[in-house]
């Protein structure tokens, strides 16, 4: 049900293949919506201070993936490209390129961060009742940050060719194991310590390791859709390069995403406080489920454009860009209006225990939330379009813009009359005192403004010969 050929991505029915593709890849998604509301569930039971931990944490755990992103993203795009080129024995160099700079990247990463995770949680401006279960919850992390790297890698190997059913069971693995270990490790269950929130962390790694293992089984055997074996070992240091110059610009964009992200928290712990922060925890999760459709969509949509160009069909990647943005955006305007009608019930499901000011946020903060989910889905896919056609410059320059240029000085008007901020060394202007909404509203805001000018740009540069310059590049490689 969920094969693909390349015949069928560069020949067949344009929303079947995306669909087809990326229904493995929803699915994996699907499970980590589970998977961050089952960290909030359990965590939540501690109260406030154990939900804003987690929540502080994660624009760092973002952070910490973008020097990976030219892995991950380069990897796919090259895997992509080359299987549609059919110059396979090229794509599985590729792979091993990607495993080898993920891992690499991993490393250097864990030793710098695990030993400063104290230091880092306090420039975020953690206070007394937040900032030791933040520490606590990364440097546990790091442990063995490495293998989540490789194994995001290989999962984006298996994409790039076509194969989004493995990826789907490799992520499968790495979520059902944190989703049994989190409450054994967070309660000290059975024969387990009880480590709180450290706990929630190390069961999430322990997952993500899994899966790599597994994953290298796969490639290394006769899986199907790609294998390595020792002739496709090396370090070539142009393949480096190529896949470096393809992925960083998306780690840069990844970086204005999440250098914003890290300000805003320092603005919600300033105008919020616990409540505030845990309620923009609670709001972050639940959104997941907005980025499940379309995170599955733009991966498939980077696979099936790379892959037209690849073969030389640059009329037929446009289309598939447009059809997945007609896709994602109806599939998470459904969605939006689905969490418009049950924001209580969601914030009662999720934290029972969460005090009553965090209650009211979370609440206002998820009704704020679904009146963009529609503009998600179609930034999505017109990045796929880009990224697809090695265009990540450009996915950069609207993330510079969405980020910092919109949704940064929008939350900043939150923070009260005359007071200032201080994150990581940045030194914030006093606001004007719109307080938490200003925040919720700074978050939809930007995203409907980035969906509708991106579309603009993709109009207009593929109007001008993007894609068949794209495709001129994709086949010489």
């Amino acid at each position: 049900m969920f094969d693909l050929d390349p015949g069928d991505i560069t020949e067949g029915s344009i929303s079947r293949a995306l669909l087809v593709l990326a229904a493995p890849l929803v699915a994996q998604n699907l499970v980590q919506v589970a998977n961050s509301a089952a960290d909030v569930f359990w965590l939540g039971r501690l109260g406030d201070g154990a939900v804003g931990a987690v929540g502080l944490n994660q624009p760092i755990m973002a952070l910490l993936f973008v020097p990976l992103t030219a892995a991950m993203v380069g990897t796919q795009v090259l895997v992509s490209q080359r299987i549609g080129a059919e110059a396979v024995d090229s794509a599985r160099k590729a792979v091993f390129h990607g495993i080898a700079l993920a891992f690499v990247a991993g490393v250097l990463l864990a030793l710098l961060v695990a030993p400063n995770a104290g230091v880092l949680v306090r420039l975020l401006g953690a206070g007394p009742d937040v900032a030791p279960q933040a520490a606590a919850y990364l440097s546990t992390y790091m442990l063995l940050f490495p293998f989540t790297s490789v194994s995001d890698t290989v999962e984006m190997g298996f994409v790039g060719a076509g194969d989004s059913k493995t990826a789907m069971y490799l992520n499968f693995l790495a979520i059902g194991g944190n989703l049994v270990l989190d409450p054994l490790l967070i309660f000290g269950v059975w024969v387990f310590p009880e480590l709180g929130v450290a706990g929630a962390a190390l069961a999430t790694v322990l997952g993500y390791t899994m899966a790599m293992l597994l994953g290298l089984y796969w490639l290394t055997g006769d899986h199907g859709s790609i294998s390595l074996s020792l002739a496709d070992a090396g370090f070539d240091v142009d393949e480096f390069r190529e896949m470096v110059d393809i992925g960083l610009p998306s780690g840069g964009q990844r970086l204005a995403a999440q250098s914003v992200r890290l300000v805003v928290v320092a603005i919600v712990t300033v105008v919020g406080g616990a409540p505030g922060l845990a309620a923009y925890t609670v709001g972050a999760r639940i959104a997941t489920i907005a980025f499940v459709p379309a995170q599955g969509l733009q991966q498939a949509g980077q696979s099936v454009v790379g892959q037209n160009l690849g073969a030389e069909s640059p009329d037929r990647a446009r289309r598939a860009t447009w059809v997945g943005v007609g896709i994602a955006t109806g599939a998470l305007a459904l969605i939006g209006g689905i969490q418009l009608l049950i924001p209580d019930l969601l914030v009662a499901v999720f934290v029972p225990a969460i005090s009553e000011q965090g209650q009211a946020y979370a609440i206002r903060y998820l009704e704020i939330l679904a009146y963009g989910y529609w503009a998600i889905g179609a930034t999505y896919m017109l990045l796929a379009g880009l990224n697809g056609a090695r265009r990540t410059k450009t996915s950069l320059v609207v993330d510079l813009v969405k980020y910092w240029g919109i949704r940064f000085p929008i939350a900043v008007l939150a923070l009260p009359v005359g007071v200032g901020i201080g994150a990581f060394g940045l030194s914030v202007a006093p606001g004007l005192g719109w307080g938490m909404e200003a925040i919720f509203w700074a978050v939809t805001g930007s995203n409907v403004a980035a969906a509708v000018g991106l579309a603009a740009y993709f109009r207009y540069a593929t109007a001008d010969g993007m894609m068949r310059r794209a495709a001129t590049v994709a086949a010489a490689d």
